[in-house]
Protein backbone atom coordinates (compact mmCIF):
# COMPACT_ATOMS: atom_id res chain seq x y z
CA UNK A 1 0.00 0.00 0.00
CA UNK A 2 2.85 2.36 0.87
CA UNK A 3 4.58 1.58 -2.45
CA UNK A 4 1.39 2.33 -4.39
CA UNK A 5 1.01 5.62 -2.54
CA UNK A 6 4.63 6.57 -3.32
CA UNK A 7 4.11 5.72 -6.99
CA UNK A 8 1.04 7.98 -7.10
CA UNK A 9 3.02 10.85 -5.58
CA UNK A 10 5.76 10.45 -8.19
CA UNK A 11 3.20 10.54 -11.00
CA UNK A 12 1.61 13.72 -9.63
CA UNK A 13 4.93 15.41 -8.75
CA UNK A 14 5.74 16.75 -12.28
CA UNK A 15 2.36 18.48 -12.43
CA UNK A 16 2.81 19.94 -8.92
CA UNK A 17 6.29 21.25 -9.80
CA UNK A 18 4.98 22.73 -13.06
CA UNK A 19 2.06 24.37 -11.26
CA UNK A 20 4.35 25.95 -8.67
CA UNK A 21 6.96 27.16 -11.18
CA UNK A 22 4.71 28.33 -14.01
CA UNK A 23 1.45 29.30 -12.27
CA UNK A 24 1.70 29.92 -8.53
CA UNK A 25 5.04 31.78 -8.44
CA UNK A 26 4.16 34.01 -11.46
CA UNK A 27 0.85 34.89 -9.80
CA UNK A 28 2.63 35.87 -6.59
CA UNK A 29 5.12 37.93 -8.61
CA UNK A 30 2.24 39.59 -10.48
CA UNK A 31 0.65 40.66 -7.19
CA UNK A 32 3.92 42.34 -6.19
CA UNK A 33 4.42 43.96 -9.61
CA UNK A 34 0.93 45.47 -9.54
CA UNK A 35 1.97 47.53 -6.51
CA UNK A 36 5.11 48.89 -8.19
CA UNK A 37 6.14 51.40 -10.81
CA UNK A 38 8.11 49.20 -13.19
CA UNK A 39 8.81 50.17 -16.78
CA UNK A 40 10.14 46.68 -17.73
CA UNK A 41 12.94 48.38 -19.71
CA UNK A 42 15.11 49.41 -16.79
CA UNK A 43 15.93 47.65 -13.55
CA UNK A 44 14.49 50.38 -11.31
CA UNK A 45 11.37 49.19 -9.51
CA UNK A 46 9.62 51.54 -7.11
CA UNK A 47 7.00 50.42 -4.60
CA UNK A 48 3.96 52.70 -4.94
CA UNK A 49 1.27 50.70 -3.14
CA UNK A 50 -2.27 51.20 -4.47
CA UNK A 51 -1.31 54.09 -6.76
CA UNK A 52 -1.74 51.99 -9.92
CA UNK A 53 -5.25 50.96 -8.91
CA UNK A 54 -6.24 54.53 -8.03
CA UNK A 55 -4.91 55.75 -11.38
CA UNK A 56 -6.79 53.00 -13.24
CA UNK A 57 -10.19 53.82 -11.74
CA UNK A 58 -9.66 57.52 -12.49
CA UNK A 59 -8.74 56.91 -16.14
CA UNK A 60 -11.55 57.44 -18.67
CA UNK A 61 -9.78 55.16 -21.14
CA UNK A 62 -10.04 52.26 -18.68
CA UNK A 63 -13.81 52.68 -18.31
CA UNK A 64 -14.15 53.07 -22.07
CA UNK A 65 -12.27 49.81 -22.76
CA UNK A 66 -14.21 48.00 -20.03
CA UNK A 67 -17.54 49.22 -21.43
CA UNK A 68 -16.64 48.12 -24.97
CA UNK A 69 -15.72 44.67 -23.68
CA UNK A 70 -18.88 44.38 -21.54
CA UNK A 71 -21.09 45.49 -24.42
CA UNK A 72 -19.49 42.97 -26.75
CA UNK A 73 -19.75 40.15 -24.20
CA UNK A 74 -23.43 40.79 -23.44
CA UNK A 75 -24.37 40.36 -27.10
CA UNK A 76 -21.72 37.98 -28.42
CA UNK A 77 -21.94 35.26 -25.74
CA UNK A 78 -25.66 34.41 -26.14
CA UNK A 79 -25.41 34.92 -29.90
CA UNK A 80 -22.56 32.41 -30.22
CA UNK A 81 -24.23 29.91 -27.87
CA UNK A 82 -27.52 30.00 -29.80
CA UNK A 83 -25.70 29.71 -33.13
CA UNK A 84 -23.51 26.82 -31.99
CA UNK A 85 -26.43 24.98 -30.43
CA UNK A 86 -28.70 25.43 -33.48
CA UNK A 87 -26.01 24.27 -35.91
CA UNK A 88 -25.17 21.31 -33.66
CA UNK A 89 -28.80 20.17 -33.58
CA UNK A 90 -28.91 20.29 -37.38
CA UNK A 91 -25.60 18.46 -37.70
CA UNK A 92 -26.74 15.74 -35.30
CA UNK A 93 -29.23 14.50 -37.87
CA UNK A 94 -28.38 11.40 -39.85
CA UNK A 95 -28.15 13.06 -43.24
CA UNK A 96 -25.94 12.42 -46.24
CA UNK A 97 -22.37 13.79 -46.05
CA UNK A 98 -22.99 15.11 -42.52
CA UNK A 99 -19.31 14.53 -41.67
CA UNK A 100 -18.26 17.00 -44.34
CA UNK A 101 -20.63 19.62 -42.99
CA UNK A 102 -19.27 19.10 -39.48
CA UNK A 103 -15.71 19.66 -40.68
CA UNK A 104 -16.73 22.82 -42.56
CA UNK A 105 -18.47 24.34 -39.53
CA UNK A 106 -15.64 23.41 -37.16
CA UNK A 107 -12.74 24.61 -39.36
CA UNK A 108 -12.93 28.29 -38.26
CA UNK A 109 -12.12 27.17 -34.70
CA UNK A 110 -8.67 25.87 -35.73
CA UNK A 111 -7.60 28.79 -37.93
CA UNK A 112 -5.03 31.23 -36.56
CA UNK A 113 -6.49 34.41 -35.10
CA UNK A 114 -4.14 36.63 -37.11
CA UNK A 115 -5.07 34.87 -40.35
CA UNK A 116 -8.78 35.27 -39.55
CA UNK A 117 -8.25 38.98 -38.85
CA UNK A 118 -6.50 39.53 -42.17
CA UNK A 119 -9.27 37.71 -44.05
CA UNK A 120 -11.96 39.76 -42.30
CA UNK A 121 -10.08 42.96 -43.06
CA UNK A 122 -10.87 42.20 -46.70
CA UNK A 123 -14.39 40.83 -46.07
CA UNK A 124 -15.36 43.97 -44.13
CA UNK A 125 -13.64 46.40 -46.48
CA UNK A 126 -16.26 49.07 -47.33
CA UNK A 127 -15.11 49.45 -50.93
CA UNK A 128 -13.95 46.03 -52.11
CA UNK A 129 -15.19 43.75 -49.32
CA UNK A 130 -17.21 40.60 -49.86
CA UNK A 131 -20.14 41.62 -47.64
CA UNK A 132 -20.70 45.00 -49.26
CA UNK A 133 -20.27 43.41 -52.69
CA UNK A 134 -23.06 40.93 -51.92
CA UNK A 135 -25.24 43.71 -50.46
CA UNK A 136 -24.82 45.66 -53.70
CA UNK A 137 -26.59 42.81 -55.53
CA UNK A 138 -29.67 43.69 -53.45
CA UNK A 139 -29.29 47.38 -54.15
CA UNK A 140 -28.07 48.09 -50.60
CA UNK A 141 -25.23 50.50 -49.99
CA UNK A 142 -23.17 48.66 -47.38
CA UNK A 143 -21.84 50.41 -44.26
CA UNK A 144 -18.25 51.36 -43.57
CA UNK A 145 -17.97 48.60 -40.95
CA UNK A 146 -14.73 49.05 -39.00
CA UNK A 147 -14.33 52.60 -40.33
CA UNK A 148 -17.62 53.77 -38.82
CA UNK A 149 -17.82 53.86 -34.99
CA UNK A 150 -21.49 52.74 -35.06
CA UNK A 151 -20.62 49.62 -37.09
CA UNK A 152 -17.50 48.48 -35.23
CA UNK A 153 -19.43 46.30 -32.76
CA UNK A 154 -21.55 44.61 -35.48
CA UNK A 155 -18.31 43.88 -37.34
CA UNK A 156 -16.89 41.98 -34.37
CA UNK A 157 -20.20 40.21 -33.81
CA UNK A 158 -20.07 38.91 -37.38
CA UNK A 159 -16.62 37.52 -36.64
CA UNK A 160 -17.88 35.95 -33.41
CA UNK A 161 -20.73 34.16 -35.22
CA UNK A 162 -18.33 32.98 -37.92
CA UNK A 163 -16.18 31.33 -35.24
CA UNK A 164 -19.12 29.81 -33.36
CA UNK A 165 -18.17 26.34 -34.59
CA UNK A 166 -15.73 25.95 -31.71
CA UNK A 167 -18.50 24.73 -29.40
CA UNK A 168 -20.01 22.30 -31.87
CA UNK A 169 -17.97 19.31 -30.70
CA UNK A 170 -19.19 19.52 -27.12
CA UNK A 171 -22.80 19.94 -28.20
CA UNK A 172 -22.61 17.03 -30.64
CA UNK A 173 -21.12 14.79 -27.95
CA UNK A 174 -23.86 15.72 -25.50
CA UNK A 175 -26.62 15.25 -28.08
CA UNK A 176 -25.54 11.63 -28.50
CA UNK A 177 -26.29 11.04 -24.80
CA UNK A 178 -29.90 12.25 -24.97
CA UNK A 179 -32.06 9.10 -24.62
CA UNK A 180 -33.99 8.38 -27.80
CA UNK A 181 -36.82 7.01 -25.64
CA UNK A 182 -37.66 10.57 -24.61
CA UNK A 183 -38.20 11.60 -28.22
CA UNK A 184 -40.23 8.46 -28.92
CA UNK A 185 -42.48 9.15 -25.93
CA UNK A 186 -42.93 12.75 -27.05
CA UNK A 187 -43.88 11.63 -30.56
CA UNK A 188 -46.48 9.27 -29.12
CA UNK A 189 -47.97 12.25 -27.26
CA UNK A 190 -48.14 14.23 -30.51
CA UNK A 191 -45.20 16.60 -29.93
CA UNK A 192 -43.80 18.37 -32.99
CA UNK A 193 -40.11 19.00 -33.75
CA UNK A 194 -40.01 22.37 -32.01
CA UNK A 195 -41.64 20.99 -28.85
CA UNK A 196 -39.21 18.06 -28.74
CA UNK A 197 -36.28 20.45 -29.07
CA UNK A 198 -37.55 22.94 -26.49
CA UNK A 199 -38.81 20.51 -23.85
CA UNK A 200 -36.32 17.65 -24.27
CA UNK A 201 -33.14 18.68 -26.10
CA UNK A 202 -32.61 22.07 -24.46
CA UNK A 203 -33.10 20.89 -20.82
CA UNK A 204 -30.85 17.88 -21.39
CA UNK A 205 -28.19 20.13 -22.92
CA UNK A 206 -28.13 22.73 -20.14
CA UNK A 207 -24.95 21.32 -18.50
CA UNK A 208 -23.08 21.80 -21.79
CA UNK A 209 -24.68 25.21 -22.29
CA UNK A 210 -23.47 26.13 -18.81
CA UNK A 211 -19.94 24.98 -19.67
CA UNK A 212 -19.90 26.96 -22.93
CA UNK A 213 -21.31 29.99 -21.11
CA UNK A 214 -18.35 29.99 -18.70
CA UNK A 215 -15.89 29.52 -21.57
CA UNK A 216 -17.67 32.28 -23.51
CA UNK A 217 -17.35 34.75 -20.62
CA UNK A 218 -13.63 34.08 -20.33
CA UNK A 219 -13.08 34.29 -24.09
CA UNK A 220 -15.10 37.49 -24.52
CA UNK A 221 -13.22 39.36 -21.82
CA UNK A 222 -9.89 38.09 -23.15
CA UNK A 223 -10.61 39.19 -26.72
CA UNK A 224 -7.38 40.50 -28.17
CA UNK A 225 -5.94 39.19 -31.46
CA UNK A 226 -8.53 40.37 -33.99
CA UNK A 227 -9.20 43.56 -32.02
CA UNK A 228 -5.48 44.39 -31.98
CA UNK A 229 -5.05 43.67 -35.70
CA UNK A 230 -8.25 45.33 -36.96
CA UNK A 231 -8.91 48.07 -34.41
CA UNK A 232 -11.95 50.23 -34.98
CA UNK A 233 -12.91 53.82 -35.72
CA UNK A 234 -13.40 56.19 -32.80
CA UNK A 235 -11.60 53.83 -30.42
CA UNK A 236 -14.56 51.43 -30.54
CA UNK A 237 -12.20 48.52 -31.18
CA UNK A 238 -10.09 49.10 -28.08
CA UNK A 239 -11.12 46.13 -25.99
CA UNK A 240 -9.84 45.65 -22.46
CA UNK A 241 -6.98 43.34 -23.45
CA UNK A 242 -5.85 45.76 -26.17
CA UNK A 243 -5.77 48.57 -23.61
CA UNK A 244 -3.80 46.33 -21.23
CA UNK A 245 -1.31 45.40 -23.95
CA UNK A 246 -0.77 49.03 -24.95
CA UNK A 247 -0.07 50.05 -21.36
CA UNK A 248 2.45 47.23 -20.95
CA UNK A 249 4.32 47.25 -24.26
CA UNK A 250 3.62 50.64 -25.83
CA UNK A 251 3.84 52.85 -22.73
CA UNK A 252 6.09 50.44 -20.76
CA UNK A 253 3.90 50.67 -17.64
CA UNK A 254 4.19 47.05 -16.57
CA UNK A 255 3.04 47.65 -12.99
CA UNK A 256 -0.05 49.49 -14.26
CA UNK A 257 -0.77 46.75 -16.81
CA UNK A 258 -0.41 44.03 -14.18
CA UNK A 259 -2.94 45.83 -12.01
CA UNK A 260 -5.26 45.90 -15.03
CA UNK A 261 -4.78 42.14 -15.38
CA UNK A 262 -5.78 41.55 -11.75
CA UNK A 263 -8.89 43.71 -12.17
CA UNK A 264 -9.82 41.64 -15.22
CA UNK A 265 -9.26 38.46 -13.23
CA UNK A 266 -11.61 39.71 -10.50
CA UNK A 267 -14.29 40.71 -13.04
CA UNK A 268 -14.19 37.31 -14.75
CA UNK A 269 -14.19 35.48 -11.42
CA UNK A 270 -17.14 37.55 -10.18
CA UNK A 271 -19.19 36.82 -13.31
CA UNK A 272 -18.24 33.15 -13.17
CA UNK A 273 -19.38 32.89 -9.55
CA UNK A 274 -22.71 34.54 -10.41
CA UNK A 275 -23.31 32.11 -13.28
CA UNK A 276 -22.26 29.19 -11.09
CA UNK A 277 -24.70 30.21 -8.35
CA UNK A 278 -27.52 30.65 -10.86
CA UNK A 279 -27.10 27.19 -12.42
CA UNK A 280 -29.31 25.55 -9.77
CA UNK A 281 -32.26 27.43 -11.28
CA UNK A 282 -31.79 26.42 -14.92
CA UNK A 283 -29.23 23.61 -15.32
CA UNK A 284 -30.88 20.19 -15.55
CA UNK A 285 -29.08 17.44 -13.65
CA UNK A 286 -30.03 13.80 -14.00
Amino acid sequence: MKKRKSAGIYFVLPWVIGFILFTLLPMIAAVFISFTDWSIVGSNTQWIGLANYREIFQAEQFWHALWITFRYAIIAIPLVIVTSFTVSVMLSKNIRHVGIYRVIYYMPAIVSGVAVSIVFRWILDPNNGLINFMLSWLGINGPNWLYDPEWVLPSYLIMAVWGAGGGILTYLSALKDVPTSLYESAEMDGANQFQKTWYITVPMMTPIIFYNLIIGIISAFRKFTDAYVLGGAGGEGEFYMVYLYEQAFAHYKMGYATALAWILFIVIMFLTVIVNVSKKFWVHTA
